[in-house]
């Protein structure tokens, strides 16, 4: 049975919000260094994550994250086009979402 109750706006999730909005800062240095090194593949891929990043609602940010954490497969990776730099702020600030995302997700049933 689906889970009926409200969601909250996501100002009233201020860890998850600031999770969110501290991903699309990485997100947007991500998407600058797609640009800069040529690789429009993954400047595509990304550009419009910053914003999804910023604005979806909480019940949509797993959609979004997920998306941003697929980015490093283990057979095809952002990481073998962008740099360090780039890569591994954005891939902790994801995780970080992503596991917050749980505990509200796992909490919210009880």
């Amino acid at each position: 049975m689906a889970d009926r109750s409200p969601v909250p706006p996501r100002h009233e999730t201020p860890e998850i919000d600031a999770a969110a909005l501290e991903a699309a800062r990485a997100a947007d240095k991500l998407v600058a260094a797609a640009e800069a090194a040529g690789s429009g593949r993954w400047a595509r891929y990304l550009a419009g994550m910053p914003d999804r990043l910023r604005d979806d609602p909480v019940t949509a940010l797993r959609a979004t994250a997920r998306a941003g954490r697929s980015a490093f497969g283990p057979k095809d990776s952002i990481r073998d086009s962008l740099p360090e730099a780039a890569t591994e702020p954005f891939l902790v600030a994801i995780d970080r979402l992503l596991k917050l995302l749980a505990r509200w997700e796992a909490n919210r049933g009880g």
